[in-house]
């Protein structure tokens, strides 16, 4: 995530759902202080899978989100990086170097919140993949 999620609150939801994600696979939430320095980060990971937040992306409900982590995890993804940006969005090379972009909405949210709305969703998909009765 390029720069922090200061409101407390907006903090303490994030843990929750990473608390909760956890139960399905390893997870890891990361912040950095620009997108120079993700690049970087990501570049000393070469294998990861890099999916790029971003309004032109690909808009996704739930259970297609669902269906597409499933996917890549049958297929042996082992590592999936989400970048969420903050209100300057992505430098180009982080942008070139994304294997796919989502979007979460046409509607725009402040970075904390979008983070908070992915965690969401990626506890949501885990819990469609899972046959919970969560995603009700």
């Amino acid at each position: 995530m390029v720069g922090k999620t200061r409101r407390p609150e907006m903090r303490a939801i994030l843990e929750d759902y990473a608390k909760r994600i956890g139960r399905s696979c390893l997870i890891e939430i990361t912040e950095v202080r620009n997108g120079d320095a993700a690049l970087k980060k990501l570049d000393a990971d070469r294998a990861a899978t890099i999916v790029l937040l971003d309004a032109p992306g690909k808009s996704l409900d739930s259970k297609a989100l669902a269906k597409w982590l499933g996917e890549l995890r049958d297929r042996g993804t082992r590592e999936l990086v989400f970048l969420c940006g903050d209100a300057d969005g992505f430098p180009d090379p982080l942008r070139q170097r994304a294997h796919q972009r989502l979007s979460l909405s046409l509607m725009t949210f402040s970075h904390e919140l979008a983070r908070v709305m992915l965690a969401e969703q990626l506890y949501r998909a885990f819990a469609i993949l899972s046959g919970s009765p969560y995603p009700k």
